[in-house]
C-alpha cells in the first residue's frame, strides 16, 4: 500500500470569510458533519458557546449535568452511529472532569473529538485561575492531542483531529484552545484531511498471510473463532457472517463484539472471558486453531496467559500492529483492515461443518444450562434474579433494542442473556470498566438512533455516580428506558468478598435513597417492581412508553454471577458454582 501524505481540498479563495476563532470552531464541526455535541460551558470556552448560540438551529448542543456525562454521552452516540462523538468543556476542572470518559474511549476504541477551553496564551505556565495542562494529562489516554494558541491553526487542526479519531483503529482526540485564539479574527477556509505523513491507519493486507490463515482454517479439526468489536468498527459484520457460515466454525464473542453476529445465529456459541459461557472458555484450551478477529486478547478474556490456548495455532486478524503478539504469541498474524482481510479470506475459504466439534459445545452448554442458566431464568421462588429481568426485556423488545449496560454483576448478566438481532446494539464500558457509564451513554445512544428503543441496565451503585444526568434526560425528553437492578450492594465486589475474602463485606453494602421519588422529581414516569408477579406488566408498560421511563427492580441481594474464572486461573478452569 502506498504511504499516504497529507491531502487537503481547500475552499476556493472567493468563498473565504473573516470570522473569529470561536466561530471557526463551529464551522469546522459543521464541515465534518457534526449535528450533536455534548458539553458544559465555562469561562475559558465561553467565546465558543457564544457562537453556538448563534448556530443553535444548525448544531444541537446538549447541556449535560457533569462533564463526565458529556464524554459518555458522546461515546454512546458514536457507538451506535459509527460517527465521531463530540464533547466540549471549559478549562481546569471542566477539562479534568472529562478524563474518565476520554480514557474509556481510548480503551474501547471509540471515535471522539474533545474540545477544551484554555486560559489566554500569555498566561500559560503561570498557574492562572483554572489553568491546567490538559494536553499533558491526556497524552497517555488520547490517540492525538494538540493545543491551539493561534486562530489560524483551527481549521487544519480540526481536520486532522476528525481524520485521526475516525480512521484506522478509532479513538479519542483532544483539542485545547486558548481563549485569545477563540477571540482572534482569521480568514476561514476548510481543508478536509484525507491523510497525514507517517500515519498509516490502514496497514496493507498481505495476501500470503490471508492464504496461510485460510489454509489453517480449512484443515482444522477443532477450530474456534473469537470475535471482538473490530468487526463492528470495521463495518465487516456481513463479511464476517459469511466467513462463519462458509467455514462452519463456532464463533464466540468478547463483550464488545456482542451483536456483530445475531445472538440467535446457530454458529454463535456465546461469550468468552471471566463470566462467559462454559463451552467456549473450556474449548479455547482444546481447539486446534484459534481465529481471533478484531479482538485484543484482554486479560478478562484470556485468564492466565501461561495456560491460554497453548495447544492451538493462533490466527490474529488485527488493524493495530501494536496488538500483534502484545499479550499472546500468534503463529499467523493478518494485519490490516478487517473488511479487506475477510473479503480476501472468502476467496480461499472452503465450505465445512464440523458437526462433531459442535457437539462438544452443546455438551458443555447443557451442563451450564442445568447448573446455571435454568436457575437464573426460571427461579420461580425467592427473590427476583437479574437474568429474569433481562429475559423479560428480550420477550418484550424482541431483540431489537439497543441495550446500554453499566459495569458490575448486572453488566455480565446483561451480556450473557440479552438478545440482539442487529449490530451496534450492545453498548457498554469494556476496557476501563467505568461505573456511571450507562445513564449518559444511553442518552447519547438514543440521540444517535432516535428511531430505536434504548434500554439502560444499571446497578444501584453505578447509577448514583452519574444520577444527575436524569436532569439532561428530563430537559431533552430523550425517551430512554432506565432499568435499575437494585440489590443494595456493590454486587461484583461483594461477590469477590464472599468467594475470596471470607464474606468480609467491607464497604460494599449500600444504603440507597428512594430512587422512584428522585426520578419523579425529574418528572420522569416511574414504576417499581418488588415481586416477580409484577415484572411482566411493568416491562410492557415501559416498552409502550413514548417518553423517558424509570423502572426500579428489587433483585436478590446476594446473587452471584456464574460461570466464573477466578483470578489467576486458566479459561479451562472456569467454575459453574
Amino acid at each position: 500500500m502506498e504511504v499516504k501524505t497529507a491531502k487537503f481540498k481547500e475552499t476556493p479563495a472567493a468563498t473565504k470569510v473573516t470570522v473569529s476563532g470561536a466561530e471557526a470552531v463551529i464551522k469546522c464541526l459543521l464541515e465534518e458533519g457534526t449535528d450533536t455535541i455534548y458539553g458544559y460551558p465555562g469561562g475559558a470556552i465561553m467565546p465558543v458557546y457564544d457562537e453556538l448560540y448563534k448556530y443553535r438551529d444548525t448544531l444541537h448542543h446538549v447541556l449535560t449535568r457533569h462533564e463526565q456525562g458529556a464524554t459518555h454521552a458522546a461515546q454512546g452516540y458514536a457507538r451506535v452511529t459509527g460517527k465521531v462523538g463530540v464533547a466540549i468543556a471549559t478549562s481546569g476542572p471542566g477539562a479534568t472532569n472529562l478524563i474518565t470518559g476520554i480514557a474509556d474511549a481510548q480503551l474501547d476504541s471509540t471515535p471522539m473529538v474533545v474540545i477544551t477551553g484554555q486560559v489566554g496564551s500569555h498566561l500559560l505556565g503561570s498557574d492562572a485561575f483554572q489553568e491546567i495542562d490538559i494536553v499533558g494529562i491526556s497524552t497517555p489516554i488520547t490517540k492525538w492531542n494538540y493545543q491551539i494558541t493561534k486562530a489560524s491553526e483551527i481549521p487544519e487542526i480540526f481536520a486532522k483531529a476528525f481524520y485521526i479519531a475516525r480512521s484506522g483503529r478509532p479513538g479519542p482526540v483532544l483539542i485545547d484552545i486558548t481563549k485569545d485564539a477563540q477571540f482572534a479574527s482569521m480568514e476561514f477556509s476548510y481543508k478536509k484531511c484525507s491523510g497525514i505523513r507517517s500515519y498509516i491507519p490502514y496497514p496493507e493486507v498481505d495476501p500470503e498471510a490471508v492464504q496461510l490463515a485460510a489454509e489453517a482454517m480449512n484443515n482444522a479439526k477443532k477450530p474456534l473463532i473469537v470475535f471482538g468489536q473490530g468487526v463492528i468498527l470495521g463495518s465487516a459484520e456481513e463479511l464476517f457472517r459469511q466467513v462463519v457460515e462458509r467455514s462452519g466454525i463456532p464463533a464466540a464473542w468478547t463483550i464488545l463484539g456482542l451483536s456483530a453476529l445475531p445472538t440467535a445465529h446457530e454458529l454463535n456459541v456465546g461469550m468468552v472471558g471471566m463470566h462467559g459461557n462454559y463451552g467456549p472458555n473450556i474449548l479455547t484450551n482444546e481447539c486446534d486453531v484459534l481465529i481471533a478477529i478484531g479482538m485484543r486478547f484482554d486479560d478478562r478474556v484470556t485468564g492466565n496467559l501461561e495456560k491460554y490456548a497453548k495447544q492451538a495455532t493462533i490466527i490474529h486478524f488485527e488493524i493495530d500492529p501494536a496488538e500483534i503478539n502484545k499479550n499472546v504469541q500468534v503463529q499467523i498474524p493478518v494485519l490490516g483492515d478487517v473488511k479487506e482481510s475477510l473479503e480476501l479470506l472468502l476467496n480461499y475459504l472452503k465450505p465445512n461443518e464440523h458437526p462433531q466439534w459442535h457437539q462438544e459445545f452443546k455438551k458443555y452448554y447443557d451442563q451450564e444450562y442445568e447448573k446455571v442458566i435454568k436457575n437464573d431464568l426460571n427461579a420461580n421462588v425467592g427473590e427476583l434474579k437479574m437474568a429474569e429481568v433481562i429475559d423479560e426485556i428480550n420477550t418484550c423488545f424482541k431483540g431489537d433494542a439497543i441495550i446500554v449496560s453499566d459495569v458490575g454483576q448486572h453488566q455480565m448478566v446483561t451480556c450473557r442473556y440479552a438478545k440482539f438481532n442487529s449490530t451496534r446494539s450492545n453498548v457498554t464500558s469494556g476496557g476501563l470498566g467505568t461505573m456511571g457509564f450507562a445513564l449518559p451513554a444511553a442518552l447519547g445512544a438514543k440521540m444517535g438512533s432516535p428511531e430505536r428503543e434504548v434500554v439502560a441496565i444499571i446497578g444501584d451503585g453505578g447509577y448514583q455516580m452519574t444520577i444527575q444526568e436524569l436532569g439532561t434526560i428530563f430537559q431533552t425528553r430523550a425517551a430512554v428506558k432506565i432499568v435499575i437492578l437494585n440489590n443494595g450492594f456493590l454486587g461484583m465486589v461483594r461477590q469477590w468478598q464472599q468467594m475470596f475474602f471470607e464474606k468480609r463485606y467491607a464497604s460494599t453494602e449500600l444504603v440507597n435513597p428512594d430512587f422512584v421519588t428522585i426520578a419523579k422529581g425529574y418528572h420522569i414516569k416511574t414504576n417499581q417492581v418488588t415481586e416477580r408477579a409484577q415484572l411482566k406488566d411493568a416491562i410492557k408498560e415501559m416498552y409502550d412508553a413514548q417518553e423517558p421511563y424509570f423502572l426500579e427492580v428489587k433483585v436478590e441481594k446476594e446473587e452471584n454471577v456464574f460461570p466464573m474464572i477466578p483470578t489467576g486461573a486458566a479459561v479451562s478452569e472456569i467454575r459453574l458454582e
